[in-house]
């Protein structure tokens, strides 16, 4: 997976919480930083950044727990999309 996907969701992250040092397969959710306004604020970004929208079925902590997991989801979002003409 490129990481053209992980980057712009670490900056996202480390901007938010400069003081951390993230890997890209480490839960964010364990270690106790994110609270759900936070979460939500992660889900609009992704959406925004990618131009996807997140269904409701995607909406669940699975998706969103690490850098590796978001990017993955991304990757789903972006290559499930329907073509438009």
């Amino acid at each position: 997976m490129s990481d053209d996907v992980r980057a712009p969701i670490r900056d996202f992250i480390t901007g938010n919480f400069p003081d951390i040092v993230l890997k890209d397969d480490e839960d964010i959710f364990e270690l106790g930083f994110v609270n759900s306004l936070f979460a939500m604020q992660l889900v609009m970004f992704v959406e925004k950044q990618f131009g996807i929208r997140v269904p409701n079925q995607e909406l669940r902590l699975d998706s969103f727990r690490t850098i590796d997991s978001m990017a993955s989801l991304v990757q789903r979002l972006t290559t499930d999309a329907p073509v438009t003409t």
